[in-house]
This record gives structure tokens, sequence and C-alpha cells, in this order.
């Protein structure tokens, strides 16, 4: 599962930072969290990951 934390939110978000800092904290095996906005960031890791499955 790959986190994308967003700057919009409801209630106290802090610009994402909360989303973050709670994406992080989680310690779930097999989430990679990529920093807030990131959506490049998140479609490179997907690439990376897909790459891994096909060998």
């Amino acid at each position: 599962m790959i986190a994308v934390p967003t700057s919009v939110g409801y209630g106290a978000s802090f610009h994402g930072l909360s989303a973050l800092l709670t994406m992080v904290n989680s310690c779930s095996n097999g989430v990679s969290v990529v920093n807030i906005d990131n959506g490049y960031g998140a479609g490179y890791l997907a690439a990376q990951i897909n790459r891994l499955a096909v060998k």
C-alpha cells in the first residue's frame, strides 16, 4: 500500500502534517509513505514495486 497524505483535509490538518505523521507512525508492514502531495513519488514507487513483481 502506498500512502499519500494530502495538504487539504478536515479539522486541524496542519497542511498535511498530521496525516503524514499518522501514516509514518502506523508501523504496519507493507505500507510505504511518500511526502505530502507527492503523487509523482507515489507513481514512481508503484512502478518500482511492479518492476520487482515481474522479476
